[in-house]
């Protein structure tokens, strides 16, 4: 078990060896004060784009449904009839290529596993690099017509300047003992919610609003994810003898393999559907290889989106340089993926296109704009 897993692990029960690393966490909040202070008076420099910058981030480590989130606003946005890009700092990609524009060809290695997958599931134009100004400016070279940036975790990221900033809060996970890292999973104190567009992800179909903490009301910004069908992970052009179309079914026993932020939440996911899921949690981002895939072996194997990225990539690779042996084969059988779709409240588009207006961007009228709630 990595280190990574092990913390989060220890955040989420709360260990009380934790306390012992509290200094630490008061030395990082004094920086992180000192640090918004110094770009709120100017001492520090910050980018303001020739055009509007939505952020969406979170205040805490660890996977909140971001990009869930980040590709049904794009879909909403580009339906509404806005000209939408997308930047990221492409985590887990090589920065030695950065800035560099997204396509449906780009490899996650090189420019990151979610731009990736959000390129792949809304075409949206978009470009990565850890200095967000060249990213803004790489993307506008390519797509100047473009009327809206969604910045992708950029919420701690004070040099690049904002015109709207939503937060998400994962309602179901809460904020643990609510300190500062490492003694807590929070980036920034919970006084950072205070006034802001908080969108609250929560499970569907349960009453995990009412146990947290936040004010209830009508107002409040919801989404939840929602489950689609099982797919399969890797159809290659020539066909395998061990390969059946037969879906595991939702009593089964199947291997959960997650490289995201919070993989309880995907395993909750799957067993609320009925499956008897065997975890295996992974550091998100995690470097999946094919090998080590291979131990998961007598049930099927089911991952995320963003994980499948990865391995399809590692199966494409694979296949160019050689034939698959039987035994990957037999791998590739009980590949399947659990796509999810974020469902917003309705009040969510409301905000957004009243945020969207006061910045004069105004919908297509000849566009219909139809939500899922």
């Amino acid at each position: 078990m990595s280190i990574e897993t092990t913390v989060t692990r220890a955040w989420q029960r709360k260990a009380l060896w934790l306390w012992l690393l509290l200094p630490i966490s008061w030395l990082y909040g004094l920086i992180m004060l000192l640090r918004r202070h110094a770009y709120k008076v100017g001492l520090l420099s910050s980018y303001r784009a020739p055009i509007p910058v939505m952020v969406i981030g979170n205040i805490s480590v660890g996977g909140s449904g971001k990009t869930p989130l980040i590709i049904a606003l794009v879909n909403h946005l580009q339906k509404r009839g806005t000209k939408v890009g997308v930047i990221s700092r492409g985590y887990g990609g090589d920065t030695s290529q950065m800035p560099a524009l997204v396509s449906t060809t780009s490899l996650p290695n090189v420019v990151g596993d979610e731009p990736c997958l959000i390129v792949h599931m809304t075409g949206a134009a978009m470009a990565v690099s850890p200095n967000r100004q060249q990213a803004i400016t790489t993307l506008l070279d390519a797509e100047p017509d473009l009327q809206l940036i969604i910045a992708d975790d950029g919420l701690q990221h004070y040099a690049l300047k904002r015109d709207i900033e939503w937060i998400v809060v994962d309602a179901a996970r809460g904020f643990g003992n609510e300190q500062l890292l490492p003694t807590g999973f929070l980036r920034e104190p919970m006084s950072r919610l205070k006034g802001a567009h908080v969108i609250y992800h929560e499970k569907p179909n349960t009453d995990s609003a009412k146990s947290s903490n936040q004010p209830q009301s009508s107002e409040r910004l919801t989404m939840r994810l929602q489950a689609d069908e099982l797919q399969r992970l890797w159809s290659p052009q020539t066909a395998i003898k061990q390969i059946d179309n037969v879906v595991p079914a939702s009593n089964s026993r199947v291997h959960a393999a997650s490289g995201i932020g919070y993989p309880q939440r995907f395993f909750n996911t799957l067993e609320s559907l009925g499956f008897d899921v065997i975890g295996h949690p992974y550091p998100d981002h995690y470097d999946f290889n094919l090998t080590e895939l291979l131990q998961y072996s007598d049930y099927p194997i089911i991952v995320t989106s963003k994980d499948a990225v990865k391995i399809k990539a590692l199966l494409s690779d694979y296949t160019a340089e050689q034939a698959l042996s039987d035994e990957y084969a037999e791998l590739v059988s009980r590949l399947w993926v659990l796509p999810v779709t974020a469902v917003l409240s309705d009040n969510c588009y409301d905000h957004l296109n009243q945020q969207l207006k006061a910045l004069g961007i105004e919908a297509d009228s000849d566009i219909s704009i139809k939500t899922t709630s």
